[in-house]
């Protein structure tokens, strides 16, 4: 009996173990015919293509300051100095103008003497003229006279206000809030009007001057916004003129762009600066992420997993894209599903299980 009953179990042990064999097998094989994958969704977006340009910062104004008179020069600021708009950048000795604009305020003075005498003379001979004790020559002579002298009087005014603007322009005051780049003399240099003193620079407004080639032309308008990048700075200026006059040898264009005063403090005039440029019209597409493309040698697909979790090999060609993103043409539609992760080893239509 002991014998019978140790048979018995064991042959149920025996069937337990086989069960269990037999329900890992099937678990195994379940998981070996749908393997698991992750998609994405293909979607309809308008992913412009665009290319990178190096463009160049500059100062919109650099400009050369000359003297306003002839002179010796005074004072001059550093290279380096920071000046604000309506402050002295330059000063010419004043001492030989301010001798002329007294000399001249005393001719002033001279003119204004003969001037009255005449005047009087002309009131007393028009008074014996009435009584013919003076003849009309005499009158007429000095009325001309007179007249004469009122007009180099108003000369001498003139004159005297020529000499005041020249007192005025002997103190060279910076038109804007800039930066002296170079000094082209030093103070005690006799200097004539128009000569270059200093080359001054405007920190507050840069723009981006980029070279674009012709054939992307067609893409860009005054006004529209482009990414400018450095440093690891990013942002978006706008187009403010566009020259379009071609270079024969490079067929580009030049494109200026605007800088916001905020990135003042951190690029300057003269840095090198990426430009992301429009190269195609921006026309909507069906993309899908990068990681869905199957790179082989007869071509590149993509996993289309079907309602019922099965997959489709789909040929497609590859256009324009982004980082992440890319337009393709193929058997695809918005909305359809197409596996990232998981999907190189798939054949046509194994059934999978979408994480």
């Amino acid at each position: 009996m002991f014998i019978g009953k140790s048979r018995t179990r064991g042959c149920h042990l025996g069937r337990m173990v086989l069960t269990v064999l037999a329900i890992s097998s099937s678990l195994a094989f379940a998981e070996q015919a749908a393997p698991p994958v992750k998609v994405d969704v293909v979607t309809e977006m308008v992913l412009p293509a665009s290319a990178k340009l190096m463009g160049t910062l500059q100062s919109k104004t650099h400009i050369p300051v000359t003297a306003g008179v002839n002179g010796r020069l005074d004072w001059l600021p550093e290279p380096g100095t920071l000046v604000a708009e309506g402050q002295v950048l330059a000063k010419i000795d004043t001492l030989p103008l301010e001798l002329r604009l007294a000399e001249q305020k005393a001719q002033i003075k001279r003119e204004l003497i003969n001037q009255k005498y005449l005047k009087n003379e002309v009131s007393r001979l028009s008074q014996l003229r009435k009584t013919n004790a003076a003849s009309q020559f005499q009158l007429d002579q000095t009325r001309s006279q007179y007249d004469l002298a009122s007009a180099d009087l108003e000369i001498a005014k003139l004159r005297l206000e020529q000499i005041e603007d020249q007192l005025q322009r002997a103190v060279v005051r910076a038109p804007f809030t800039g930066v002296v780049t170079e000094r082209l003399v030093r103070a005690g240099t006799d200097v004539s009007r128009g000569d270059e003193l200093i080359r001054y620079l405007d920190t507050e407004n840069l723009e981006a001057i980029v070279y674009v080639p012709v054939k992307y032309l067609s893409y860009l308008n005054r006004g529209n916004a482009l990414k400018v990048s450095a440093e690891g700075q990013s942002l978006a200026a706008n187009i403010t003129a566009i020259i379009p006059s071609a270079d024969m040898r490079s067929q580009t264009i030049e494109v200026r762009l605007l800088i916001p005063h905020s990135q003042n403090e951190i690029w300057a005039s003269g840095q090198l600066v990426e430009v992301i440029i429009p190269i195609q019209a921006a026309k909507p597409s069906l993309t899908v992420h990068r990681d869905a493309l199957i790179l082989r040698k007869d071509g590149t697909y993509v996993v289309k997993v079907t309602t019922d979790s099965k997959v489709e090999r789909l040929p497609v060609k590859v256009g324009t894209g982004t980082v992440e993103r890319v337009s393709v043409v193929g058997e695809l539609s918005h909305g359809d599903q197409v596996a990232i992760r998981g999907a190189e080893r798939l054949e046509p239509g194994q059934e999978v299980i979408v994480q």
